[in-house]
């Protein structure tokens, strides 16, 4: 198995299928020190940098968490606008990275531009770890709902998967990469106009995934062992901040995940992941039933984030 050490976490495609087992087992080893809420000393002669282009609540928390779990240090940004990247300047990714890389051990970059921390790992020399960028990817998310999965049911293998969302987003795409890796079929529910494109679909195929689309989600509920939801109602990820003005639409009920529905259609042991944030496609009533692991997803999202963090900055091998 290739070194995780030094190495950069851009995108799933990246990752071979005992890749993903072997951050998961690091996962669940160091668990206890999250669960315990007590800090450790793995990482305590490293430092973290953040570099957030855009609005984050999770991820860049759960990464600082992560560090601090471990004993190390974090600095970093959270809003580009207070930077020399948003202002005046209007500072390139590459000149911004080459200062950072002094400044830490890994960074971590969210951005609006797809591709941006491929190219700030071209021109650094410490791990990038690539905390969504754009319509692209975000690795580390989809690591945590299959890491979610994996401590839930055991395994991921034979466990069918149902897609509820915007097919643009990167969580969807990662989704993809990730599950070509297991032998899951996952079935896609989108509106036509946030489906998937031609080209992710021709990608997949070539990756050997098994995948279909349906139009309403109670055709296929049933059919799901592990249920992933996204909103349909979207910010631009093209944009640094993209805030709301005016009236924002409501989420179509094809595309909802009601208590009734769980209730009626649902597997009882239906596994329900969201990354958050929402708007109204699941609502605050499912958060109390048997189906609903968002909450621990998020506590598992410092654990894997630990894991990863751990191996790319070379304390566990």
């Amino acid at each position: 198995m290739r070194s995780f050490s030094g190495r950069d976490i851009l995108t799933l495609k990246d990752f071979e299928r005992h890749e993903f087992l072997r951050v998961f087992e690091v996962a669940e080893q160091l668990e206890p020190i999250a669960r315990s809420r007590r800090n450790g000393d793995l990482l305590r002669e490293k430092t973290l940098v953040t570099a957030f282009y855009q609005p984050s609540t999770r991820t860049r928390l759960a990464h600082e968490a992560a560090m601090l779990r471990l004993g190390g240090r974090v600095t970093g940004f959270s809003d580009a606008q207070m930077t020399r990247a948003g202002d005046f300047y209007q500072e390139s990714i590459k000149d911004t990275v080459k200062m950072l890389e002094f400044y830490g051990d890994a960074i971590v970059m969210r951005h609006f531009q797809e591709g941006a921390p491929r190219e700030a790992a071209h021109w650094v020399s410490v791990p990038i770890i690539n905390g969504g960028d754009g319509w692209g990817e975000h690795p580390t998310q989809i690591l945590t709902d299959l890491y979610t999965v994996w401590r839930e049911r055991g395994r991921i293998d034979g466990l069918k998967w149902l897609a509820v969302g915007d097919m643009r987003m990167r969580t969807m795409h990662s989704l993809g990469y990730g599950l070509t890796k297991f032998d899951s079929p996952v079935t896609f529910v989108a509106p036509p106009e946030m489906s998937l494109t031609d080209e992710f679909k021709d990608e997949l195929a070539h990756y050997s995934l098994d995948f279909s689309e349906a139009e309403h989600v109670e055709q296929v509920i049933g059919e799901a062992d592990v249920i992933l939801v996204e909103p349909v109602v979207q910010p631009d990820y093209t944009k640094s901040r993209d805030e709301r003005h005016g009236q924002v639409a409501h989420t179509p009920d094809n595309y909802k995940i009601t208590q009734e529905l769980l209730e009626t259609k649902a597997k009882s042991d239906a596994i329900l992941l969201h990354s958050l944030p929402r708007m109204d496609e699941v609502p605050p009533g499912v958060d109390v039933t048997r189906w609903s692991r968002y909450w621990p997803e998020a506590f598992n999202g410092v654990v894997v984030r630990m894991a990863i963090l751990a191996l790319v900055l070379g304390a566990m091998e």
